[in-house]
């Protein structure tokens, strides 16, 4: 992944403690800061601030999400393991290249900034969570760990510079994310407790608890939904497996759809849930659940008045 020009490839150096998050005054000299519309979450402590596919194919991903998404690609480094994915101009997510003999599962990972990665992990721990990879050190701009919730869901952590340019949000952004969980109200007091979404700072968040949904705002707009469902651990069908889920926007879903299986993916039988629960709310936007040819799983939704 590569997380405010920092490439993280196949091989992980392990290092000390890192010195803090950094703000806007610590951005590379060279980047361009381009307006967007929505919240700008990536330098929000708590707040999702990257998103990253791992894949064995770099060229067949970025042939898959270019035809699907529309994304343009910038390699990074000199031995191009990674790739950036940009909507116009703003960084959207990162697909990293592993060797499939490796047995990495393909899959989109969020990652969520934290302004100290050792307390972050103890926290997780402390709180019934499993930490599998970390804190790894990638001077000079950070370090990142990846942990499961207390159900499963797999997510990451990133404490350093971020791209100030990226961001989620429920209307205008290119992406946004949902958890999959058993129990809602449970995974937001896990993750709030470990992401300190509640602390009351400046640009603290605002958690709202909406039937069996719990929706994470940022002045005034969704960064993140919670959502409680017949997850299993086992289940056959990986839209039901406790799971952050990553919903991108596009124009028209169907049409998305159909790129989808042009060029090597399938349409998700039954949707998000795998059809055990139809539409939550009448009027809410189209939305096409899909794998890419890897298998990695996520959703297509109809971005807000066609844009």
């Amino acid at each position: 992944m590569v997380i405010g020009g920092t490439r993280v490839s196949g091989r992980l150096r392990h290092g000390g403690r890192g010195k803090g998050r950094t703000t806007h005054a610590a951005r590379q000299d060279d980047e361009e800061v381009v307006p967007v519309s929505g919240p700008t979450t990536g330098e929000a402590v708590g707040a999702p601030c990257w998103l990253n596919l791992t894949a064995h194919d770099l060229d067949a991903a970025e042939r898959f999400y270019g035809a699907v998404l529309g994304w343009t690609f910038q390699r990074g480094g000199e031995e191009r393991e990674y790739s950036v994915g940009r909507l116009g101009e703003v960084p959207v997510a990162g697909i990293a290249a592993v060797a499939a003999e490796l047995s990495v599962g393909v899959a989109w990972t969020a990652f969520f900034a934290v302004d100290d990665a050792d307390e972050t992990v103890a926290r997780i721990r402390e709180r019934g969570g499993t930490v599998g990879v970390g804190p790894v050190a990638y001077p000079p701009h950070g370090r990142a760990a990846l942990a499961t919730d207390r159900e499963g869901a797999l997510f990451g952590v990133w404490e350093g510079r971020t791209q100030t340019r990226w961001h989620v949000g429920e209307h205008t952004a290119p992406a946004w994310l949902e958890l999959h969980t058993r129990d809602a109200f449970e995974a937001a007091v896990f993750y709030g407790e470990v992401l300190r979404w509640a602390d009351g700072g400046p640009g603290s968040f605002e958690v709202s608890y909406e039937q069996d949904k719990v929706v994470l705002r940022r002045e005034g707009e969704a960064v993140a939904r919670l959502n409680s469902g017949p997850v299993e651990a086992a289940s056959a069908q990986p839209q039901l497996r406790p799971r952050w889920l990553v919903r991108f926007r596009v124009p028209d879903p169907e049409a998305a759809a159909a790129a989808v299986v042009e060029h090597g993916g399938l349409i998700v039988p039954g949707g998000d849930w795998g059809g055990v629960r139809g539409p939550e709310v009448a009027g809410e936007r189209r939305a096409v659940a899909v794998r890419d040819p890897e298998g990695a799983l996520f959703t297509l939704e109809a971005a807000e008045d066609g844009k």
